[in-house]
């Protein structure tokens, strides 16, 4: 079967979960067919469904300072930290295809990225009271969705080379006996996200036996633009210096 990836370097969160809002209607109508965004975030960090702001331990104030967006949004998970040198993959794919199996889907995700990390090196597994790749305890890997009408959006976050500096400011997916780790940081040496991406485009394809079309950056930006009209809706949001703030109290 065949996915095409969209190669988009860095992106607001935002505009991301823009595009994917309106792949996900995309896909669900038929317009469209499976999709794999890969991105690079600037500062930014998300809280799931199942999170709590509690999970934050600096206020709004001293993150907006930091020049870090915060969102409170609709995937699975708790509190994660989003930044430059870290490889994001948003697949939106239809599970109908595939035996309507989300658990299977779940370690296919994680399969893909210990595949990867073993192109490196790298030594990552799974740990059963929490979803994603670990290396040790420290987390290199995390992984976070939403499912509708058997349509996956969200993704998961690969540590390539980001300043791990900014976990210390929240408990990343709730954890405050663990930490977060890099491919960098195992390895000690400097990794690039583009040579990540190409082993890691090479893994998930195996994995889920699909067969990837790369778009040009420039032509996927303006195909996303032209149709991206989706908004955040969880919570009211409001601009506040460089941060965009999306209030704690939402149903």
């Amino acid at each position: 079967m065949l996915c095409s990836v969209y190669q988009l370097g860095s992106v607001a969160y935002r505009e991301a979960f823009r595009w994917q809002t309106d792949l996900l209607a995309r896909r669900i109508s038929g317009d469209t067919g499976d999709t794999l965004l890969l991105l690079e975030h600037p500062p930014t960090i998300t809280v799931g469904k199942s999170g709590s702001a509690e999970n934050i331990l600096v206020s709004p104030a001293e993150l907006a300072s930091r020049g870090i967006a915060l969102f409170f949004v609709d995937r699975g998970g708790d509190v994660t930290y989003h930044g430059p040198g870290q490889l994001v993959g948003y697949p939106i794919i239809d599970l109908k295809d595939k035996g309507r199996d989300l658990h299977r889907y779940i370690h296919d995700l994680e399969e893909a990225l210990i595949r990867t990390l073993e192109d490196f090196g790298i030594r990552g597994g799974r740990d059963r009271s929490h979803r994603g790749v670990w290396v040790k305890r420290r987390e290199i890997a995390a992984i976070g969705l939403r499912v509708s009408k058997w349509v996956t959006t969200h993704g998961f976050a690969l540590n390539v080379d980001a300043d791990l500096t900014p976990f210390s400011l929240i408990n990343p997916c709730g954890f405050s006996d663990r930490g977060a780790t890099s491919m960098a940081e195992v390895l000690g040496r400097g990794v690039s996200v583009a040579a990540v991406t190409e082993r890691l485009l090479a893994r998930f394809a195996e994995v889920f036996q699909l067969r990837l079309e790369v778009v040009p950056a420039s032509v996927a930006r303006a195909v996303l633009n032209n149709r991206g009209r989706g908004t955040l809706t969880r919570g009211g949001a409001y601009e506040s210096q460089a941060a965009v703030l999306v209030q704690t109290a939402v149903a």
